[in-house]
């Protein structure tokens, strides 16, 4: 999907903040020095907010039906409800996209290795609750995978959370040939953009609807604040795993203008600039990994484990004098400037 950058059309007046943003050309990040300053020296709170639940999810809910046959766009395969909620068998809507899945990620391996494609979809793009593999390389896939198992690379968010408590079990019970199998499969998939990028002050009601945000029924709206809210565009075919689905996310007026001066200048002079290691285009150097065209939801919740230290790698202690000088806004920015880069 092309990504784009919208303006409601009924926004108010731009804030102190997005004037400064889109003066972006010549400017510098001072006038934002003092606020960050400030909100680094107080205790940080990961927000709630960036960690959507299944409301749903405690309640008793009746076994999926088993016998009425699914469909999706542009897709000739048919998956009952039943099929769509097994762990072991990631449901593949769009073969043809590419190469066959090794069995661990087509299927895992039971009881605790459940198949890498049900959640980061057999293409490799993942969703907005989980990691986009496709294109990363290969060796970063592996070291990942032993840090989930160490333990060196956790969630900020410290109550419970499916997708990344998934990740962590699968982790634990993977053998080293199986990482290595989806590490090779996954590099050699393409990312595919599939988020726009709205710029506004109000945004259509949402509520949270299985670890993502949907749509509320009606014409009611909300003010955004501080958020980067990303929703599916067709949340039924998010619930039937369809990796042809696009995705929304609205953040902040000026947020894509402030990432870019922080991307490429960095909060404390180039040294800091996102740019410096993970290349001009953003899209990774060697094993440092590709950020563009990545669900802003997704580098948001890595940016705040780097700022709290959930994500504590030694390849990773770069990231540290870089994000402890971030406020949140400042990681929503760099979170939608990186969603509007062509991967």
């Amino acid at each position: 999907m092309r990504a784009t950058i919208a303006l409601c059309a009924a926004l108010v007046p731009a804030t102190a903040l997005a004037a400064a943003a889109g003066a972006a050309a010549g400017g510098t990040v001072a006038p934002d020095a003092a606020r960050r300053t400030a909100d680094a020296a107080r205790e940080f709170i990961v927000p709630a907010w960036a960690y959507p639940t299944d409301p749903a999810g405690a309640a008793p809910r009746p076994a999926p039906d088993a016998t009425t046959p699914l469909h999706v766009p542009s897709s000739s395969a048919a998956f009952t409800r039943a099929q769509l909620v097994d762990l072991f068998a990631a449901p593949d809507w769009h073969p043809d996209g590419h190469a066959p899945m090794p069995d661990v990620v087509a299927h895992g391996r039971k009881p605790a290795v459940y198949a890498c494609g049900f959640c980061h979809l057999p293409d490799g793009n993942g969703r907005p609750e989980n990691a986009p593999l496709a294109g990363l390389p290969a060796a970063y896939v592996v070291a990942q995978m032993t840090a989930f198992r160490s333990g060196a690379r956790q969630s900020a968010w410290k109550l419970p959370h499916l997708p990344g408590d998934l990740m962590r079990k699968a982790a634990a019970a993977v053998t080293d040939e199986e990482v290595a199998a989806a590490a090779a499969y996954f590099s050699s998939l393409r990312l595919t953009r599939r988020v726009e990028i709205v710029e506004a002050r109000r945004v259509p009601r949402t509520h949270m609807a299985g670890w993502l945000y949907a749509m509320s029924a009606g014409t009611a709206t909300e003010p955004l604040g501080e958020r980067i809210i990303e929703v599916a565009l067709d949340h039924e075919r998010h619930e039937l795993r369809d990796s042809a689905v696009g995705y929304r996310a609205y953040v902040p007026r000026g947020s894509v203008a402030r990432g870019k001066l922080l991307a490429v200048r960095g909060v404390d002079g180039p040294a800091t600039a996102c740019v410096a290691c993970h290349g001009a285009d953003l899209r990774g150097v060697g094993l440092v990994p590709p950020l563009a065209g990545r669900s802003p939801s997704y580098v948001l919740r890595q940016l705040l484990a780097f700022r709290t230290g959930a994500r504590s790698t030694a390849a990773g202690e770069p990231m540290q004098p870089v994000v402890q000088r971030l406020a949140i806004g400042d990681m929503i920015a760099l979170a939608a400037y990186v969603a509007v880069q062509p991967p």
